[in-house]
């Protein structure tokens, strides 16, 4: 909000500049109105001190002065204005579909894929504000973690509950797909995404990838596809009776599957070779997915002459009843 003091009638000011003149005329004319007598001598009087009515016998000039100064501003018409934006939102619902079959412990992203993608994921949802987000996760089968909400608090904490092992090994992206959709399918928002994350080939689960993703698109979802994972082969770790041990094993990302999602549903392809590469991926998801915003300004007028008016004649009440009584001036 920013509020501001303007005047309707900014030309009546001026007459402010009369205000001094009035006062030097008052001063002049006040040998004019004060009585006179003719004593022999002052000398006696020479040392007695002035009383309050001495003290206050030109107060009414200078009240008389203060109202006109009051009643000038006030006929100036002074008012506030404040000024601001209403905004309309209209949210993006966002289903987030994330791999966590073993492969995902692989650690050519560091600490591993899967804890990397839940950094990136942790950061995607706290840079939302109007969205309603859900959680899917998958692996031998898909199920949600977290449906549609915008209690982010819930959805974060939900996040770090998620580890590989809560469901059987395997990568089945048609279901996860199917389960995003069926999170979003419903949803009366007019866009609808989802940020799908794996790091392998869909060998598990009922349904085919390519015919969930035509069902995204007959729902009106928009499917973001990113895989993650360096470049020929990455460090799995193994537990042995020796503790862990690492052995280098392929990375095998079924890049053109996951373009055919994107370009059937209208979203885009990414590939996520190292940390860096993933956080500038969601990034852009994010810049890509920003919720319109409609603004509408607004500027109320609020009156202040009543103050001003209201000042001005206790001021000028208050000069004519002390100039009648207390500093009644006799002929």
């Amino acid at each position: 909000m920013a509020s501001d003091i303007t005047f309707a009638y900014p030309f009546v000011l001026w007459f402010l500049l009369l205000v001094p003149a009035l006062g030097y005329w008052f001063w002049k004319k006040r040998d004019q109105v004060s009585p006179n007598f003719t004593y022999s001598s002052l000398q006696v009087f020479g040392k007695a001190p002035r009383t309050l009515k001495e003290k206050l016998a030109n107060l009414p000039s200078w009240l008389r002065l203060a109202a006109i100064t009051f009643f000038i501003v006030a006929a100036a018409r002074p008012q506030s204005y404040s000024s601001g934006q209403n905004m309309y939102t209209e949210g993006i619902d966002i289903a987030m579909v994330l791999d966590i079959s073993g492969s995902m412990l692989s650690e050519d992203l560091k600490p591993n894929r899967i804890e990397a993608a839940k950094k990136v994921i942790d950061d995607f949802i706290a840079g939302r504000t109007n969205d309603r987000i859900g959680l899917v996760i998958f692996s031998q089968d898909a199920f949600t973690q977290c449906p549609l909400t915008i209690d982010y608090s819930v959805l974060r904490n939900l996040l770090k509950q998620v580890h590989s092992g809560m469901i059987d090994d395997g990568t089945a992206i048609g279901n996860a797909i199917a389960d995003g959709v069926n999170r979003l399918k419903d949803s009366k928002s007019k866009s609808k995404v989802m940020i799908l994350l794996t790091d392998g080939v869909n060998n598990a689960g009922e349904i085919d990838p390519i015919t969930a993703a035509q069902i995204a698109q007959k729902f009106g979802v928009r499917i973001y596809t990113v895989g993650v994972g360096t470049m020929g082969e990455a460090p799995y770790p193994f537990q042995t009776p020796f503790g862990i041990r690492y052995q280098m094993i392929p990375v095998e990302i079924d890049e053109n599957l996951l373009q055919q999602i994107s370009n059937i549903t209208g979203g885009k392809y990414f590939r996520a070779t190292n940390n860096k590469k993933l956080e500038e991926i969601y990034n852009e998801i994010d810049r890509l997915e920003k919720t319109r915003v409609e603004v509408t300004s607004y500027r109320n007028a609020k009156e202040l002459f009543y103050g001003w008016a209201f000042t001005g004649l206790f001021l000028l009440f208050a000069e004519v009843g002390l100039s009648r009584t207390y500093l009644r001036k006799l002929p």
